[in-house]
């Protein structure tokens, strides 16, 4: 078993002040495998008071020192990245060949653009040939509580320390319980690259106990929040008191608009990206929107390829999906699977219930409705399971109409071979991030979305920014009269 009880804090491993624990489960067996301690205000207080002591020195530290930081995290993280990700895919059942390709190595990519991004960065800027004894200085806004998911739990972590920490900002890191362990091996890495005491801190915690006490801690600054919607206008609410910044990248329910005269993979390319990660994306394509005139032949396309991916246990090598995250995650999926039935989608692969061959573990059958209507509930909320619906348009109007109907707007996508079409519908369409035609976002494009997907731009320059305050001065260089 498992026992995850100390947590990283003042450049220390401390144990736990409380004595609340959170069962570690095997998504495929439904065993318990390990425990995590579950911090409260006691650890925070004290995460949080390490952290503002370290500020003075850190936030005032050379910008090489920081990048050296960095530089020596990312040597020592590839050097065990094989481990975090066997970690990742104990912790919220990857399977183990797309965790060592896809979920570890995402931290370090994320490293290499932010180091990539300073090399240019401006701490200090002019404001203008008008005001040429101005400046704008780009400074740390001060100690952070960092909030992060189970679902792609390096990520996402990467994406707040790392820029955090170029930044010159301490911090306070409360990862999902769900996914405590990989975490835990940053912390490690952290600690063997040298980071100053206090700079760095980890309390394990959910999200009534160690989330609110960091989101409502006057001497927090700002919280950086990754999850689910309703979270997030929980943090949103428990800041208001204390005025703090709050940047929030929550959820999405992104349309795949497949023109007539898209190329002979964009069918198959949104089925499987959907369904990657078991669809536990926020930035996943669930809902498949195509052109008439090819609605027929994209459904039997879908169908045929939701029949070719196959589920399997996590420690199994191979190109399979995995089981989701947790009994209640599992139940949730099932429900709305069963209301899709109800509200009269047609449903032409999966559905309710495990896979053939499982009788136990969170194993989601891939699952593909058609004739969707927008309105209903497997095209509004949020499933974060391997679900896709699919609805038909006939103009590019009904089409951006379709797609712009929801609360969310994070990631949409566009398939058309007419350059034309593609501009003018990535202009209209209602979302922070546009993919089309299966081009992946270059290294260092923000991620973030608008609406109830949140209003956080993370990676790049835009995340380093996202840690930073702009302080307008005047007289810089002129002389004193």
């Amino acid at each position: 078993m498992l026992e995850l009880r100390k947590f990283y804090v003042g450049g220390q491993w401390v144990r736990a002040h409380s004595s609340r624990e959170h069962v570690l489960i095997n998504q495929s067996t439904e065993q318990a495998v390990g425990v995590v301690a579950l911090g409260g205000a006691r650890d925070v207080d004290a995460a949080v008071a390490a952290a503002q002591a370290a500020l003075p020195s850190w936030s005032s530290a050379n910008v090489v020192e920081r990048i050296t930081l960095v530089e020596r995290i990312r040597t020592i993280y590839s050097a065990r990245v094989d481990e975090v990700a066997r970690a990742i895919s104990v912790e919220m059942g990857a399977p183990i060949d797309f965790a060592i390709s896809r979920q570890a190595p995402a931290a370090m990519r994320h490293m290499t653009n932010f180091l990539k991004a300073m090399e240019t960065f401006e701490f200090v800027r002019p404001l203008g040939d008008h005001a040429p004894h101005d400046r704008i200085l780009m400074e740390p806004i001060g100690v952070v509580g960092l909030i992060t998911p189970w679902n792609w739990p390096m990520h996402q972590v990467a994406l707040k320390v790392i820029p955090a920490l170029l930044a010159g900002c301490t911090m306070v890191l409360k990862p999902s319980e769900y996914a405590p362990l990989s975490s835990m091996l940053l912390a490690e890495i952290i600690d063997e690259a040298g980071v100053p005491a206090g700079v760095f801190n980890l309390v394990q915690g959910d999200g009534e106990g160690v989330g609110a006490a960091l989101v409502s801690h006057p001497d927090v600054s700002m919280i950086s929040f990754t999850g689910s919607t309703g979270a997030g206008r929980k943090v949103l609410q428990g800041s208001a008191a204390t005025f703090k910044r709050v940047a929030l990248e929550l959820g999405g329910k992104g349309a795949n608009l497949v023109f007539a005269d898209s190329d002979d993979q964009a069918i198959e390319r949104g089925v499987k990206q959907c369904f990657s990660n078991s669809g536990q994306s926020c930035n996943a394509p669930t809902r498949m929107l195509v052109e008439r005139a090819i609605y027929e032949d994209a459904v039997e396309t879908a169908r045929r390829v939701a029949e070719t991916i196959t589920v399997g246990d996590p420690d199994v090598p191979g190109s399979h999906i995995g089981p989701v995250v947790s009994a209640r995650q599992f139940d949730r999926i099932q429900s709305l699977i069963q209301i899709g039935v109800r509200e009269g989608a047609r449903l032409i692969a999966g559905g309710p219930g495990r896979p053939s061959g499982f009788n136990r573990g969170y194993f989601v059958r891939p699952t593909v409705f058609a004739d969707v209507a927008n309105g209903m509930t497997i095209a509004q909320e949020e499933v974060f399971g391997p679900v896709l619906s699919i609805i038909p348009f006939d103009t590019e109007d009904e089409a951006v109409e379709i797609a712009n109907d929801t609360l969310y707007g994070l990631t949409n996508y566009v398939q058309s071979q007419n350059s034309e079409t593609r501009h003018r519908v990535a202009r209209r369409l209602r979302s922070g991030m546009i993919e089309m035609n299966g081009q992946p976002r270059g290294a260092g494009a923000p991620f973030g979305g608008v609406r109830h997907s949140g209003g956080a731009r993370e990676g790049g320059v835009w995340g380093l920014e996202e840690f930073m305050v702009v302080k307008s001065v005047s007289g810089w260089g002129n002389s004193v009269r």
